[in-house]
């Protein structure tokens, strides 16, 4: 009887660990990550799930600060080179050892064209294998800051790779479909049972990852179900029927009545991202406009016109219902060597924008069309400022497209005026390089939405991702961000409050750049079913 109660005590330890372990969550979205290949797309919806799946060298602790991943140390081994200690005893969801031939693919493969990681990692030469755990990244200049590149470069199995085909990553601006679309093997928290594109992505918990014994990463999730809900209505009806467990982008409009729902709990905190609308630079004429032989946006009088046309407060109060901050500022002050004092807008004043069009010869206003993603809360945002540039002359035609539509015309620079969103880093030089860097193929100005170009501000990027110093770095990241304010590539419009609505008792961390780590989320144990 005395070996029989310790024993039946470890059985029953055993079973309520199971069953906390095998709790499930089911969480809806308005957006599809679009596809499973970590290299394919850098979107922030995509990064939802995939981080899950696919680890990276780095990754961020509850304060968003950067910390070890795949990689357990790194330290600069020279000049030009970085030296990153892989974390042991890592295997793959199909049960093989992470290793460092694993890694140096991987880097090789998010570097290589169609990748659209390339953009952040530019500057790498070379990724090499020393022994079983080290690897070495080489770049044509000093980098002081490579660590903080590798967020979300997704290590994949090089043998599971050549396996399917799919040593290179996915295009997906050409629609290409790859076994890697649809499937995954990474070393996450979280492996891929089945993904439905436009409908569910289901995953469950991969019980042999190294981050469950530490507890600051401890949750007790044992499956997940991300469902694509496009309607505001049908999302948060699926959370009171009790369909779902959280939402990740309740409407604004509902939040407050969410927030005294006590059944519910909902997590608010500051976007790290915003939101702009970009211009079409690099035509000579506007191909989605009713003017013929030019291009008006090259004036920087019609874009200072755009900027003075909107009004952005009431923007945020009434479509948003005041859940988001109104922002001049091309990078959130949160991120290093952007100046607060950038938070303030150009004042929102019609009148001046009527002046300077007919300043630019444009007395009569054009007609343009606005490309928008077909999501409820972005679209009203289209529409309210649609109707506010037509009131001075604009005469702007709201296109909205679905995500798999919209999001190539952003990475083609296909578009002659759109909105669009960007999560940064904490680093500027990575969002600076994609947004505002002229393109190039090597993956400068991959997000370069509307293909501007300034031979100097390139050079000062440049000069960014190479500069030691943080002082100066920091120093030349608000000259950058002052000549953008003065030269409009894009019009800066506001900062969403991010918001998360969940059944009261789910513990979530919410994170400034909208992502739901998985690894952290505890259900109450009374949930499982």
């Amino acid at each position: 009887m005395r070996l029989l109660r310790p024993l039946l005590a470890l059985v029953f330890a055993v079973l309520a660990a199971a069953a906390a372990a095998a709790a499930p969550l089911r969480v809806a979205s308005a957006f599809d990550p679009q596809t499973m290949d970590p290299h394919a797309v850098a979107l922030l919806y995509h990064q939802r799930i995939s981080s899950q799946v696919y680890e990276s060298l780095v990754t961020r602790n509850e304060q968003y600060e950067l910390e070890p991943g795949l990689a357990s140390a790194w330290q600069p081994a020279g000049p030009r080179a970085w030296r990153f200690t892989l974390r042991r005893g890592v295997v793959f969801h199909d049960g093989t050892p992470f290793t460092a031939a694993d890694a140096v693919f991987s880097i090789e493969r998010a570097l290589a064209p169609p990748s659209q990681r390339a953009f952040q990692l530019l500057g790498v030469e070379s990724v090499r294998q020393l022994d079983e755990q080290t690897i070495e990244i080489r770049t044509g200049q000093p980098d002081a800051v490579l660590p903080e590149k590798l967020q979300f470069v997704g290590m994949m199995s090089r043998a599971w790779s050549q396996q399917h085909g799919v040593t290179r990553a996915q295009d997906f601006n050409g629609r290409q479909e790859t076994f890697a679309v649809r499937n995954a093997n990474g070393t996450g928290p979280l492996r891929l049972l089945r993904y439905e594109p436009d409908q569910r992505t289901t995953l469950a918990r991969h019980e042999r990852w190294w981050g469950w014994a530490d507890k600051r990463r401890h949750g007790n999730v044992g499956e997940v179900v991300f469902t694509t809900i496009k309607s505001d209505a049908t999302r948060l009806a699926a959370l009171a029927s009790g369909e779902v467990d959280l939402v990740l982008d309740p409407p604004f409009q509902d939040v407050e009545r969410l927030m005294r729902d006590p059944r519910l709990t909902v997590l608010r905190g500051a976007d790290l991202g915003q939101q702009y609308l970009v211009f079409d630079l690099g035509r000579d004429e506007l191909e989605f406009s009713d003017v013929r032989g030019r291009n008006p946006f090259k004036d920087l009088r019609v874009r200072q016109a755009v900027y003075h046309a909107i009004n952005v407060d009431l923007i945020v109060q009434k479509v948003l219902r005041g859940q988001g901050v109104p922002t001049g500022s091309f990078l959130s002050p949160r991120v290093e060597g952007s100046p607060a004092e950038h938070d303030r807008r150009l004042p929102y004043d019609p009148a001046k924008a009527r002046a300077l069009l007919a300043e630019a010869g444009y007395a009569a206003g054009f007609a343009v069309t606005l490309d928008c993603v077909n999501v409820a809360w972005r679209e009203a945002v289209c529409q309210a400022a649609a109707a506010m540039l037509t009131q001075v002359g604009i005469r702007t035609t709201l296109r909205s497209s679905p995500s798999n539509q919209f999001f190539p015309k952003l990475t083609q620079a296909s578009a002659s005026f759109a909105e669009f969103g960007w999560t940064p880093t904490t680093d500027a030089w990575s969002s600076l390089n994609a947004l505002y860097r002229s393109r190039e193929r090597d993956g400068r100005g991959a997000f370069n939405a509307g293909s501007y170009s300034n031979p100097k501000l390139d050079a000062l990027i440049d000069a960014i991702r190479v500069e030691p110093d943080r002082t100066r770095r920091r120093a030349m990241v608000a000259v950058v961000l002052q000549q953008l304010r003065e030269e409009l590539p894009a019009v800066p419009l506001y900062r969403r409050t991010l918001s998360w609505a969940m059944k009261h008792g789910i513990h979530a961390v919410m994170r400034p750049d909208d992502v739901l780590e998985l690894r952290w989320v505890r259900l109450p144990q009374e949930s499982a079913r």
